[in-house]
């Protein structure tokens, strides 16, 4: 079987956002460890980001290279250098953004022609990639970034349609067949699920991607067995559908350095952040941060700033700010205040690297997938802010299900901006997670998945031979 392993040669096509990118780069990594050759499709601006996360693996084994395609700006429409959601600066810039993403599909069927991989893993925003993988006769895998509850979950929306039962966006309903009767609202839908009338051209493109994971030849699912095994089996055997949980991904990273350069330039060196938690007790320290998407207004984030003031509690908080933004958006005198208290990223920061350090005691969250499975590995509580997509279902897990979390209160699904959220309700939630009665309970809870989460990746755990059972059944599609 080595032979053939070594033999197997693997297309990864990452939808164009950092979210999505950092994940699939560690599985890059993993699939490279174990002798597969791996190409990394993306687009010039993208490259760069790319290799730098990818790192030593990409030397050291010599079995990953990237290829680029040209972004079609004039096609599409979109100034030059949008080629991610980061560099997204308007939301009515995005119908051309994925309008260019499409048209990345003809480069695409070129370079599978020339190179005819063995298969494909495509993003699930990417579902025409999958078309041109079936044009050559090459097997696709969708990469889904979401949790097993959430997918589970958004099926059952779509085959039982529960919130049209209910008389107002506010009442809660049961998602049927789902186990662990998980309430949901009307409020915490994604509109193109509850008024997909309102745009048709999302409400299309959404139903594509999910629909690419039934004509797939399988999902690959960042999560673990022991995490969510209730959701994994009835994916698998209620919902018929062929999968592969292969995380926690971030764990592949094992050394400082590979932590540290996984995503964009920090914007504060990792050492300097770390001798600062050095000097913290274990577990007094609250890490906060919302992703790279969320972009709050100038008064939410000085409701943040008060709330975690108010809270009495020492913390690290990564904020999408410069230095060139100036202050208005904080409490005047807050930083001076704050001086030995807390400290703030004013951008990208060393995310993995912060969460291990034993000073960090609980996690302030957007409940995207990849953070809350960051918090998870680490062995941290999280305080839930879920801002859209499939956040709300992500949070249901981390507090419904398994219990290692507080919710802050979102009540409503708001892209990017999130729902206003008071500064008294981040106070309590945060000193519910730290000091409350139950803190301690959710901390041993957390711990224990901590060490099943690091146990499945080695040698025996389930997502370890999850992925050797994945390898060895695409190795034979070239025996």
């Amino acid at each position: 079987m080595s032979s053939e392993v070594k033999t197997l040669h693997v297309f990864i096509i990452p939808f164009l956002a950092h979210g999505h990118i950092i994940p699939l780069g560690d599985l890059a990594k993993l699939f490279a460890k174990k002798g597969v050759k791996v190409t990394i499709i993306t687009t010039p601006l993208n490259a760069p980001f790319i290799s730098k996360t990818i790192g030593k693996s990409k030397t050291r084994h010599n079995l990953i290279c990237i290829q680029t395609i040209e972004f079609p700006y004039a096609e599409a429409g979109i100034p030059n250098g949008c080629e991610n959601t980061d560099s997204i600066t308007s939301s009515d810039k995005f119908p051309a953004f994925f309008k260019g993403c499409g048209l990345l599909k003809v480069p695409l069927e070129q370079l599978l022609l020339e190179q005819h991989p063995n298969c494909v893993v495509v993003d699930v925003m990417f579902p025409w990639a999958l078309d041109a993988a079936a044009k050559f006769g090459i097997p696709g895998l969708v990469y889904d970034p979401s949790c097993f509850l959430s997918i589970c979950a958004s099926e059952c929306m779509t085959l039982y349609k529960p919130y049209k039962n209910v008389s107002s966006d506010s009442e809660p309903f049961v998602i049927p067949h789902l186990p662990g009767e998980i309430k949901m609202t009307r409020m915490k839908l994604s509109p193109h699920i509850v008024r997909g009338e309102e745009n048709p051209d999302l409400t299309k493109m959404l139903e594509k991607a999910d629909e690419s994971k039934s004509r797939s030849y399988g999902v690959i699912i960042n999560s673990f067995y022991e995490l969510e095994k209730v959701y994994i089996d009835y994916f698998k055997k209620d919902l018929g559908k062929k999968a592969w949980h292969v995380g926690p991904l971030s764990l592949c990273n094992r050394d400082t350095e590979e932590k540290a350069y996984r995503g964009m330039e920090a914007c504060i060196d990792g050492h300097e952040c770390l001798k600062w938690l050095d000097t913290k007790s274990p577990n007094s320290v609250v890490y906060v941060c919302f992703g790279t998407t969320t972009k709050f207004s100038n008064s939410q984030l000085k409701d943040i700033a008060k709330g975690l003031e108010a809270s009495g509690q020492q913390f690290i908080w990564a904020v999408r700010k410069s230095k060139e933004d100036g202050e208005d958006w904080l409490p005047d005198g807050f930083e001076k205040r704050m001086e030995g208290k807390g400290v703030i990223i004013r951008g990208w920061a060393p995310q993995v690297l912060i969460l291990e350090h034993e000073a960090i005691g609980a996690f302030v969250t957007h409940c995207g997938w990849n953070s809350i499975l960051e918090g998870v590995a680490a062995g941290l509580p999280l305080v839930t802010w879920p801002i859209a997509f499939d956040q709300f279902f992500n949070e249901k897990l981390v507090t419904d299900v398994l219990k290692i979390g507080v919710p802050v209160g979102v009540k409503k699904w708001v892209a990017t901006t999130g729902d206003i959220v008071e500064w008294d309700a981040l106070e309590k939630a945060v000193k519910r997670i730290m000091t409350g009665e139950e803190s301690n309970e959710m901390r041993n809870k957390v711990k224990a998945l901590s060490l099943l989460a690091k146990h499945t990746v080695e040698e025996g755990g389930s997502s370890y031979s999850n992925l050797n059972d994945l390898i060895a059944e695409l190795s034979s599609f070239n025996a």
